[in-house]
């Protein structure tokens, strides 16, 4: 006798949608859910699976036994096999046994279950995301702190090697011991959000996360789906914004996921020139299936309402978009047109952008990882774009770092790897990444990437993080780059905090803290960070010197900085040159003694009413060896100042 009673979440204009592709809050209907019955408690389990034999639900309730509770399937050809199972409560174990037309058993976790267990049968849980937040004021005013014309400086982390108890450092921090550590090394060194690397459920630690089996479970290697919730809500309460990772680009071969889930290639495409990634041995998603769309835009949806997210960094969108991304000729399939562009991958992106920002607005940012020069990623859809808000500047992150590996004798000859980025800077919003992947596989450490003996090698660092954080675009550091972890990434283990009681490294996170202040209280280095009005090149073009220097200004009349970067390890005297009028004072040197620099002061020697670098007056500067200082323009009393009018 089958102990399930009939039982639905769906309404026929719920299944309408599903099958469009266009319903957006799945995690509400499938699943497992704590319902009442003809007042008997219980829960509803329902999951696709349109071309299986038969479903049941199996679980420490039953002995695991496939006879006992067979779902029922649809009437409506939806696919959907959903039912009720009386005494059911919180914290049960299950998984759905999905009996292919070939007479297979494949014992499935539920792709909507809101917590795994973390084993290798990875039962689902029936759970809940119920928690009471506290986090209402960052929520109303979030706007603010997410929007473009805001500072956007962004601590990446990884949440199992940000840092472990010295006494058991084989166990991870929980959810809530991260937040007791996390939130107060936020605020002292003054970033504006973190980014945490996925946080859904993943079976294959060497993965990072990036190969998710439990799209709408937060890992339980941390805690609890309410345990993340509550270092969010704190993150929110202290004023820090989060940013999730997010994998819609593929999912891994693993037994227990969406991998022929019932039976046939259901999620991804059967075509493995299509849905079989060869780098990752991992399988990408049928954009062009409507239920598959609805379960990935679904899954945004999910994270930005029920965990607050303030934003979502979409992994890997380049192998997305690009169907010959990794692939020999003869290994894919042109698209109708006869070229590489994934168009159903392309027009799923702009439906997951308009459907997010058209839920949210302004209060979230969705952020494409991507390498490749496609165009207008970071544009309306409406205007023909992808629809993001920002995408991270891959091209900056590695001319820069080429750069920076140089020895100081060939700087010259590689001067405009730093000032190449100024030629396409506003062709999309940017974010500057100095991201994981660039301390990971042989790629040394950021510290290590610098050229030079111990102090070249830190000098260089705090020069670098000078030039990025007064380049136009918001900023991304990985954990550990802020205090010059000098081993590479290992996401076995816990960053190297006891490098902090050495000068260098103390003073390098002192440089951090001080740039990150500097950007947040300066609207000149944020406020047009998108826009050509906010940068002007003074020298470009000074190679013998290795010398840059350039203009970030606010939408005040007057509220203008320059920024000189000396690229090599000798001190020297500097002209420049600057409008008529104007007078500047040094407000920051990365050469300080208390950055572990050498204590050259940067001074302005003297100014001369001649023409120089096409400008009506000169001053001449006293610049520290490798080292990035910051001017700032004096008020003149001659003028009022008024702000430009400006659209939010």
């Amino acid at each position: 006798m089958n102990s399930v009673g009939t039982y639905t979440l769906f309404t026929d204009h719920d299944v309408y949608l599903f099958k469009e592709g266009r319903h957006y809050k799945l995690y509400s209907k499938f699943g497992s859910h704590s319902v009442e019955k003809d007042g008997v408690k219980g829960v509803y389990f329902s999951v696709w699976a349109p071309n299986a034999k038969k479903v049941s639900v199996i679980g420490n309730f039953n002995n695991w036994n496939h006879t006992d509770h067979i779902l029922y399937p649809r009437w409506d050809e939806s696919g959907i096999w959903e039912g009720f199972i009386a005494g059911l409560t919180w914290g049960t174990l299950y998984k759905y046994a999905v009996e292919t037309q070939r007479g297979e058993i494949l014992e499935k976790s539920d792709p909507y279950a809101l917590s795994w267990e973390q084993n290798k049968q990875a039962a689902s849980l029936v759970s809940t995301t119920w928690y009471e937040w506290n986090d209402r004021e960052w929520m109303e005013s979030r706007w603010q702190n997410n929007r473009l014309r805001a500072p956007l400086s962004v601590y990446e982390m990884h949440l199992g090697s940000w840092a472990r108890e010295e006494s058991a450092p084989g166990r991870f921090l929980n959810y809530r011991e991260i937040a007791e550590k996390l939130v107060p090394y936020i605020k002292e060194m003054g970033f504006t959000h973190v980014e945490f690397m996925p946080v859904m459920e993943y079976p294959y630690d060497p993965s990072w996360g990036y190969q998710v089996t439990g799209f709408y479970a937060a890992t339980s290697r941390f805690g609890s789906p309410q345990d993340l919730m509550y270092l969010i809500d704190e993150l929110h309460r202290n004023g820090i914004g989060v940013i999730l990772d997010w994998v819609p680009a593929h999912f891994p071969g693993d037994a227990n996921g969406l991998h022929r889930f019932d039976g046939t290639y259901l999620y991804e495409h059967e075509d493995p020139r299509k849905g079989f990634h060869p780098d990752w041995k991992s399988y990408i998603f049928n954009y062009g299936r409507n239920e598959v769309k609805s379960f990935l835009i679904s899954n945004a949806m999910f994270w930005l309402e029920r965990y607050h997210a303030d934003g979502l960094r979409v992994d890997a969108v380049t192998s997305m978009l690009h169907l010959d991304y990794s692939r020999n000729e003869g290994e894919w399939e042109p698209n109708i047109y006869g070229g590489n562009v994934n168009l159903e991958a392309m027009a799923f992106l702009q439906e997951f952008n308009t459907a997010v920002y058209g839920e949210f607005g302004d209060q979230i940012i969705t952020i494409a990882e991507e390498s490749s020069d496609f165009p207008r990623l970071t544009k309306p859809v409406h205007d023909g774009g992808i629809g993001f808000g920002m995408k991270w500047m891959m091209g900056w992150m590695h001319d820069t770092l080429d750069y920076f590996k140089e020895d100081f004798v060939n700087r010259k000859f590689h001067h405009h790897k730093l000032t190449f980025a100024s030629m396409y800077m506003y062709n999309e919003n940017y974010m500057m990444p100095l991201s994981h992947d660039e301390v990971v596989h042989g790629k040394a450490s950021l510290i290590y990437k610098m050229k030079g003996d111990e102090w070249q090698k830190f000098a260089n660092l705090r020069t670098l993080y000078v030039y990025m954080y007064t380049h136009p675009g918001a900023k991304l550091l990985f954990m550990g780059d802020e205090f010059g972890q000098t081993g590479e990434w290992n996401f076995t283990q816990s960053l190297d905090w006891h490098l902090l009681k050495y000068p260098v490294h103390k003073g390098l996170q002192e440089l951090v803290k001080e740039l990150n202040h500097i950007y947040r209280s300066e609207p000149a280095f944020y406020e047009n960070q998108f826009e050509k009005s906010g940068f002007e090149w003074i020298e470009a073009d000074d190679l013998e010197n290795s010398v840059y220097v350039y203009l970030r200004k606010g939408k005040i009349k007057g509220d203008v900085f320059m920024v000189v970067l000396n690229l090599i390890p000798q001190v020297m005297d500097y002209k420049i040159g600057i409008p008529p009028g104007t007078h500047w004072e040094v407000v920051f040197n990365s050469d300080q003694e208390t950055y572990s620099g050498s204590g050259v002061e940067a001074e302005i020697l003297e100014e001369r009413n001649e023409e120089w670098q096409n400008h009506g007056k000169s001053m001449t500067v006293k610049l520290p060896p490798l080292a990035g200082i910051i001017l700032k323009q004096k008020k003149d009393k001659k003028y009022k100042l008024h702000r430009i009018k400006h659209k939010r």
